[in-house]
């Protein structure tokens, strides 16, 4: 296989690392599910790259050996005000590609759609399938509110990644899964996120 697994997560000093037992499990379904040896090391080989009084970022790559790279940089968590512009792709995805739904090295798709916009015009950019359904952005999953307070993403079906902070969300009752057009998006709440970063409220801009 030409890509490996990745997991990039957050971690603080004095509570560890953020979400870790979900982590841990997408790893091991996207190791069983792809044939990748060596997932059952992954929380040794986390543990043993962190340390001081710092937050720090930590992505751990799995290789089709079974080999493990863990590389850590400092994090700055984004201020609770923060909004990020974000735009729409040319580029699609493929709802019958089910790779998408395992966070891999293999990312042309997300930096074909990324490059088409300066960084000065959007924060993120959302990818649509090829039936004109919304889908995820390129480092982050797509919420929006609905009028029950509850949030609303796209199903796993639509063609994304399962994200750990969606998981989470839907397994607590915070969020559901429903197809979303761009058009569900306008004059409504909009927020992107992932495990690293946690929500972070969103502008559509067209």
């Amino acid at each position: 296989m030409d890509f490996s697994l990745i997991e990039t997560l957050r971690w603080e000093p004095g509570t560890g690392f953020v979400r870790l037992p979900l982590h841990l499990e997408r790893l091991k379904a996207s190791a069983e599910a792809l044939g990748f040896p060596g997932a059952e090391g992954a929380e040794r080989a986390l543990l043993a790259a962190v340390s001081g009084d710092e937050p720090l970022r930590v992505r751990l790559e799995l290789f089709p050996n079974g080999g493990i790279d863990v590389m850590t940089a400092p994090h700055a968590a984004l201020p609770a005000d923060t909004v990020w512009t974000v735009k729409m792709a040319r580029t699609r995805l493929r709802s019958d590609d089910t790779l998408l739904r395992h966070k891999t090295s293999r990312r042309d798709v997300y930096a074909a759609a990324r490059a088409e916009y300066a960084r000065d015009e959007a924060d993120e950019v959302l990818l649509l399938n090829e039936k004109g359904e919304l889908c995820e952005g390129t480092i982050t999953n797509l919420f929006i509110g609905d009028a029950t307070g509850r949030l609303l993403t796209p199903p796993l079906s639509a063609g994304l990644l399962e994200g750990v902070l969606r998981t989470e969300l839907i397994r607590s009752g915070q969020a559901r899964e429903q197809c979303l057009r761009p058009e569900d998006i306008c004059d409504r709440e909009v927020f992107i996120g992932n495990s690293l970063r946690g929500l972070v409220r969103a502008h559509w801009r067209k």
